[in-house]
């Protein structure tokens, strides 16, 4: 199977975030659970899996299963590998998904030690979970947690970077990885349930241009184009939606701008609100996303809002420009400093700033200068907060407002970058973990999201969905409600005649 993808930023599990380290991450490793195509967790590393009467603590018991190297998976493994994600020295920016567990957010801080987090392994085979509070979906998470090889991690810290030194456990292996050119999986022969695994290779291509990964795909050269790792060109949506060979499907991601809180004139909530009520998300859902996106005036996508009509009203004009001059006068300025908006390489996200830029000349009278910076570095120089304006999208690990929320708690951490911070926001969310009365926990969150759109460190553009094409013969790729793509099922039909 050939598709396009652009460089992953990592392979290693610990400190993955961005969609296309994910796809790969998922397709060479192996989880407690994978999730089926409704985005339910079903069991795959873990053949079994109990959940005690108070529902905090999950006893999973491991199947015999080896990594690549022929080292048998242990519940040591998982217990290594949560708690290495969760240690302050580690610096993973993934760490927060793991706070439901017991000790987990006190052992990031330094209020806690590692043999206080509730993650143990009681033998080989079995592996206890202890939660902080019942945690319903804490299985649809173990998905995404998968384990690394202890002894591999501590004996090379450049492990996850090579072929020859990645050890994995998942249905495909890496058999090449030519950076930012082309990246090749195989079959895994020691994977559990291989018998399952149709495909021999998975070739991914490295192009950064839209229009020549579609143009691949009319020639021949790939079975699939767009997302949900991948994108399409902005002006073939709507003519392949016409020609009726559009797929698209709604995930639960938001797509939004971040204000840097602690960088002129962002620091003013005045001027935040006023670049977040200027812009048109309809004109952008319609004229760029094409495939029936929808306007986000939260954060949390539609597929998970408590209030999917949103905080504000879409483009406020006149409104916009009073809270401009409200907040430049409370900064004491006639004059906006220098601001730039930093994206990443994607024919969408160019479209999206250069329609963001126009309409702050426009309806404001600023000038935004855009800065285009290839994902990896667009994401280091986010987390150093090298930036004024910059774009997000964040896909839920699973369906709850709460995938979104907590992103925002801390001031300084890699799921916040808008260095802005509320103790009242960090309260409710705290709140809303403990609290097993669902219409309240729903009313806390939405309390939290209401302070979040009032002090405005980020806005929303829209709530997205997946739009691609693929090859008739392709089937059995499993794309779920959170957009996670997964290849272990996926195989191609032999057919007679080529397209």
């Amino acid at each position: 199977m050939r598709l396009n993808i652009e460089e992953p930023a990592t392979l290693d599990p610990t400190f993955a975030e961005d969609t296309t380290s994910g796809a790969v991450i998922r397709a060479i490793y192996d989880g407690l659970t994978r999730l089926d195509e409704n985005g339910e967790a079903i069991n795959s590393l873990a053949k079994e899996m109990k959940l005690s009467h108070d529902k905090l603590t999950y006893t999973f018991t491991l199947r015999d299963a080896k990594w690549s190297n022929g080292d048998p998976v242990t519940a040591h493994d998982f217990e290594f590998s949560w708690k290495h994600a969760l240690d302050p020295k580690t610096g993973s920016p993934a760490s927060y998904s793991y706070y439901s567990i017991k000790n987990a957010q006190a052992f990031t801080s330094g209020k806690a030690k590692a043999e206080d987090v509730g993650v143990k392994a009681l033998d080989d085979k079995t592996l206890q979970v202890t939660l902080e509070y019942p945690t319903p979906f804490f299985p649809t998470l173990a998905s995404t947690l998968p384990a690394v090889n202890k002894k591999v991690v501590e004996s090379n810290p450049d492990w996850a970077r090579d072929p020859k030194t990645l050890v994995t456990n998942g249905p495909f292996k890496l058999e090449t990885w030519e950076h930012k050119n082309k990246m090749v999986l195989v079959k895994n022969d020691t994977y559990w349930e291989k018998d399952v695994v149709k495909l021999d290779r998975i070739e991914f291509s490295m192009i950064s241009d839209a229009n020549t990964e579609l143009s691949m795909f009319l020639n021949g050269d790939l079975d699939w184009a767009g997302g949900p790792i991948s994108a399409l060109p902005v002006d073939a949506v709507l003519p392949l939606r016409e020609e009726g060979k559009l797929k698209t499907k709604p995930k639960a991601t938001s797509c939004y701008i971040r204000f840097n809180a602690e960088r002129p004139p962002f620091t003013n909530v005045k001027v935040r609100k006023a670049f977040a009520y200027a812009i048109n998300r309809q004109e952008i859902a319609d004229y760029i996303g094409q495939a029936g996106q929808t306007p986000l005036m939260g954060i949390t996508p539609v597929t998970a809002s408590l209030k999917p009509e949103g905080f504000f009203a879409d483009n406020q004009r006149e409104k916009a420009k009073k809270l401009l001059a409200e907040g430049m006068a409370e900064l004491g300025t006639t004059r906006l400093p220098s601001i730039t908006y930093l994206y990443s390489t994607s024919d969408r996200s160019k479209a999206i700033a250069e329609t963001l830029q126009a309409t702050w000349k426009n309806v404001l009278g600023v000038e935004v200068k855009l800065l285009n910076k290839e994902t990896k570095v667009y994401l280091d120089d986010q987390e150093l907060g090298k930036f004024e304006i910059t774009p997000s999208s964040w896909t839920a690990d699973y369906n709850d407002p709460i995938s979104f929320l907590q992103k925002f708690v801390e001031k300084y951490s890699a799921s916040n970058i808008t260095r802005w911070h509320s103790p009242k926001y960090a309260q409710l969310i705290k709140q809303s973990y403990v609290e097993t009365d669902p219409a309240k926990r729903n009313q806390i969150l939405l309390e939290a999201e209401t302070l979040l759109m009032d002090e405005m460190p980020l806005t929303g553009i829209f709530s997205d969905v997946n739009a691609w094409v693929q090859d008739d013969k392709v089937k059995g790729v499993r794309i779920d409600p959170l957009s996670k793509i997964d290849f272990k099922w996926a195989y191609k039909e032999k057919a007679e005649t080529g397209r």
